[in-house]
């Protein structure tokens, strides 16, 4: 990473949380010392096995609230079955040191490393007092009471407790994904979607129609989410989300779009006819209206 030297935060940083954020922040307050802000991660699809669950973001949506919202200007982010077999010193000396040119590095008081997550904060101090670089811990966010976690986000979401969620996120949750062809039967009834596929193994929020913002070259604009399986159209697919976007005309396949979800409004439900979902989806948008 060149000669300048970095200050590096550690971590998972599934969900970019307000307790990721602490860290990231961390790191990120290092650039006034001359440090350039860097996160060391992994790909969420490479440890998607961690619980049924799924995780929060993708790659690339995670990237984006890390350069976007904390300031990041590096992530380093190897394939976990790249370094889970690396031990605790090499781990320091090798990725910290040797590709990250680390002066600085922060990570939460759990935070383990090494294989067989072997090693913890004090082996990182002891490696840093060893490789030239300061150690911080940051403290735990607790939120209304309650520890700020990746799980309880999950949950959360899970469950449709979105304003919660979007608190504990820091900001609210987002859908970052190219815009992928659907059947294109809402441009039929009045109301074209643009629709975008949740990754294999990431977490669906609840199943219902939210909310949203839709954020489109720049400019933003009103719009209602429908997340689930479409249980009115014949349709055999994953879970996707689909957004009518208030205001906004144009073809948007294979264009990247960014939905901030905002309130929930309903659950998924099944119409009888194409007719009485499109009433439904008048009342969605007035609902949404009031939301936003």
């Amino acid at each position: 990473m060149g000669n300048n030297k970095t200050a590096v935060a550690l971590g998972m940083f599934d969900g970019v949380h307000l307790g990721h954020r602490a860290v990231l922040g961390a790191a990120f307050e290092q650039k006034k010392q001359g440090l350039i802000p860097c996160a060391f991660t992994f790909p969420p699809e490479s440890t998607a096995n961690k619980g049924a669950a799924g995780y929060i973001y993708s790659e690339s949506e995670k990237s984006l609230l890390l350069s976007r919202d904390c300031g990041i200007e590096r992530v380093f982010s190897p394939r976990f079955e790249d370094i889970c077999g690396m031990n605790g010193g090499c781990f320091a000396q090798d990725i910290l040191c040797g590709e990250m040119n680390a002066a600085f590095v922060c990570c939460g008081r759990d935070f383990r490393f090494g294989k067989g997550a072997s090693c913890g904060v004090d082996e990182l101090r002891s490696f840093g007092e060893r490789y030239g670089f300061t150690v911080q811990t940051v403290d735990d966010v607790y939120c209304g009471g309650e520890r700020v976690s990746s799980t309880v986000v999950r949950e959360l979401l899970i469950s449709g407790e979105l304003s919660r969620a979007n608190t504990m996120l820091g900001k609210s949750y987002i859908i970052a994904k190219d815009v992928s062809r659907g059947a294109q039967l809402g441009r039929t009834i009045g109301f074209p979607t643009a629709n975008q596929l949740f990754g294999e193994g990431q977490l669906v929020p609840k199943y219902g129609v939210y909310a949203s913002r839709a954020h489109v070259n720049g400019k933003t604009y009103p719009s209602i989410t429908d997340i689930g399986v479409k249980p009115t159209v014949k349709y055999g697919g994953a879970p996707l989300a689909e957004t009518y976007i208030h205001g906004f005309s144009g073809d948007l396949y294979g264009s990247p779009l960014i939905v901030e979800l905002c309130g929930f409004i309903r659950p998924e439900m099944k119409f009888g006819s194409l007719d009485e979902l499109k009433g439904q989806i008048d009342n969605d948008i007035k609902s949404a209206l009031k939301i936003l």
